[in-house]
């Protein structure tokens, strides 16, 4: 499938987020519990120009802490690189803004798209859609307190009777985001059912900063057609890179060259996922192979015998139980 020449045109210059640049209009995603560091420099070998993110942080939970949490440790190496963060505390917000940046951050990017209960029941997250002034306050104060660019994340609304994401992401705009994403579905839909990009269609015509769009981006065909929808100045890849760290360089490669990407065969994603396990270990101890379960699991399919694998794999206590399982398919390949 391809694009509009205007669009391609567009998509294959680098993306303006206030007074940054990006190389890249293909992002990967804040995923809790999943883009630590490790997995952040296995998407980034494929995508080294992408904007990639930390897995959200807790601002009050900061203001208490000595020592920052490993959740917001960056490689000096890795950029771009945007630090998330979530709350309801303006001030807060913005003095753990202003700590991500001096941890290295180059964006500081507001959750407020989250839809997990132990969020929302805090006023973070999506929550904040039904909290309009206290996300605007958010955003100001944070602006106010670093000087790299503010972004946000977050969903159509509430519920199907609160898609409020048009009224909300101009507000947004005129507090001083500098760039906006937006998940496709409310939070009372969480992951089910398809993502609505044409909400996201409606949002890029009436705003002036960036607009990514987000949600079942599993493919480039799909990142093709959500861009032709939507208009987007850029896509965010998030449950699509779980088990498979190429899919956010297989995209931006094609929107720079118009070539299609060189997939990688199954023995080289069995060979990533080792390298994914190793890495967790060597970060983590054992936290990191438990960890890396549910990973294993995600790079196990589309291949024979992949279901039984996968179930080895969710139960591995050490780095030299995963390597036998994992060398163990890969000879049988043809």
């Amino acid at each position: 499938m391809n694009i509009s020449p205007a669009l391609a045109q567009k998509l294959a210059t680098p993306l303006k987020i206030g007074s940054m640049e990006v190389n890249s209009r293909v992002l990967q995603s804040p995923l809790s519990g999943v883009t630590d560091l490790v997995f952040r420099r296995l998407v980034r070998r494929y995508a080294p120009e992408s904007m990639t993110y930390t897995e959200m942080v807790n601002a009050t939970e900061l203001s208490h802490m000595k020592e920052l949490p490993r959740l917001m440790e960056i490689d000096p190496d890795e950029q771009p690189i945007s630090i998330q963060l979530f709350d309801c505390r303006p001030d807060f917000m913005a003095q753990a803004a202003v700590k991500a940046v001096q941890e290295g951050a180059q964006t500081v990017d507001i959750n407020m798209g989250c839809p997990v209960n132990k969020i929302t029941k805090r006023g973070g997250g999506s929550r904040l859609l039904r909290e309009p002034e206290v996300a605007i306050a958010l955003v100001r104060e944070v602006k106010g307190a670093v000087d790299v660019p503010v972004t946000v994340k977050t969903r159509l609304g509430w519920n199907d009777q609160e898609i409020n994401i048009i009224e909300f992401a101009q507000k947004m705009e005129e507090a001083g985001a500098d760039m906006i994403t937006i998940h496709g579905r409310t939070r009372e839909q969480g992951y089910t059912g398809n993502a609505r990009w044409e909400f996201i269609a409606q949002v890029k015509k009436k705003l002036t900063i960036p607009v990514i769009a987000n949600g079942d981006i599993f493919s480039l065909e799909d990142a093709l057609r959500c861009l032709e929808m939507t208009q987007a100045d850029g896509v965010m890849c998030s449950r699509g890179t779980l088990g498979y760290p190429f899919l956010v360089g297989e995209i931006d490669h094609f929107l720079k060259t118009g070539i299609n990407p060189v997939y990688p065969t199954i023995r080289q994603r069995l060979e990533c996922a080792k390298e994914h396990l190793q890495g967790l270990w060597e970060y983590k101890g054992y936290k990191g192979i438990l960890q890396s379960r549910k990973h294993l699991a995600w790079y196990c399919k589309g291949f024979e015998g992949a279901s039984e694998l996968r179930d080895k794999c969710s139960r591995i206590e050490s780095v030299t139980e995963g390597f036998d399982l994992l060398d163990g398919a890969i000879a049988l390949i043809p």
